[in-house]
Formats: structure tokens, C-alpha cells, sequence
């Protein structure tokens, strides 16, 4: 097994690929060896010593894809250091803060299957162009105009940074 960290994702529409690349470049700047890679590319987890797998949500929920991936590998995810993420819309509402808790709660499909060392939750960017579906779309287009949230770019690249920061040691362990 090598030194490597295995930074994986599933994203819907790109914003959850920047967060696992931002994460996977902290983590590079702070000495480890690191792969970013989709969770599809992925089919063996034992070139790496520690993974880091993030989502984003959708009705609540991370997405298909990220939790098949969470099930074919679960066996492999518990015999090394884990870290989890998960980006998520509902913390780019005004008073996010008070929703952390509720959003805290999509992790817990996860944490049955592979209990993480570290959990980080992200805003998300909201660019409806890219939302594939059109009903999806619509809703997210009504959202803005009650004011549930606004179209843009709320990732905090520095909130991100930082939690990536703070895995190298965890990922140690």
C-alpha cells in the first residue's frame, strides 16, 4: 500500500468536484500524496492508506452513486482512515446555521455503513444552467424568487481549506 490519500466524489453538477479539488490541493500543500477522483473511476481503494469520499445532496440524500459506492467499498473503508464531506444547497439558506444540525443528519446513511474520523459540511454553488432536470430546475428557479436562496457560487473556500487542513493529521492515525 502506498502513502497515498484517495480524495473521491460524486457531484451532480460540478460544485461538489471543486470542493473534493480544493480539498485534494490543501491536502497536497500540507505534504500528502493525493489522488481526486470520481467515485465511478474508482474500483479499488487498495493503493490508498486513507480516503476522504463527499456528495452532494439531493431530496435530502447523498446521491446514488456516492452511497453504491459507499456499500461496494465498505468493507475496504473500515480497515483505513475516513473522512467524509457532503455539500448541500440548504447551507447557503440566510440563517444557515440553524439548519446544520438537520443538514448533519444526510451523513447518517454514511456513518451506518463506515463511522468517519472527520465530517465536513459545505455550501454548495447553485448555477441552474447545469441542474439536469428541468422539473429540478424549475424548483430551483422558484426558489430563488421567494428568496429561499440565491444563484451563485457559496462555497467558502475557506471554511473548505481549513477542514482539509485538519484531515492530514486524522488521516495519519
Amino acid at each position: 500500500m502506498s502513502n497515498k490519500i484517495l480524495v473521491t466524489y460524486a457531484s451532480r453538477a460540478g460544485s461538489t468536484a471543486g470542493v473534493a479539488e480544493a480539498i485534494g490541493k490543501t491536502l497536497t500543500e500540507n505534504g500528502a500524496q493525493v489522488e481526486v477522483l470520481p467515485m465511478q473511476d474508482v474500483t479499488d481503494l487498495t493503493p490508498y492508506r486513507a480516503v476522504v469520499a463527499g456528495s452532494a445532496i439531493q431530496a435530502a440524500q447523498w446521491l446514488p452513486q456516492a452511497m453504491q459506492f459507499m456499500q461496494t467499498h465498505q468493507a475496504a473503508l473500515t480497515q483505513k482512515p475516513f473522512a467524509a464531506f457532503l455539500v448541500c444547497m440548504t447551507l447557503a439558506m440566510p440563517n444557515a446555521g440553524k439548519y446544520r444540525p438537520f443538514v448533519a443528519d444526510f451523513m447518517q446513511p454514511v456513518r451506518a455503513l463506515v463511522k468517519p474520523m472527520s465530517e465536513g459540511l459545505f455550501a454548495g454553488a447553485l448555477d441552474i444552467r447545469k441542474v439536469p432536470s428541468l422539473a429540478d430546475r424549475l424548483k430551483f428557479r422558484l426558489s430563488v424568487v421567494f428568496g429561499v436562496w440565491k444563484a451563485g457560487d457559496h462555497r467558502d473556500w475557506a471554511a473548505i481549506r481549513a477542514w482539509a487542513a485538519a484531515l492530514k493529521p486524522v488521516l495519519a492515525a
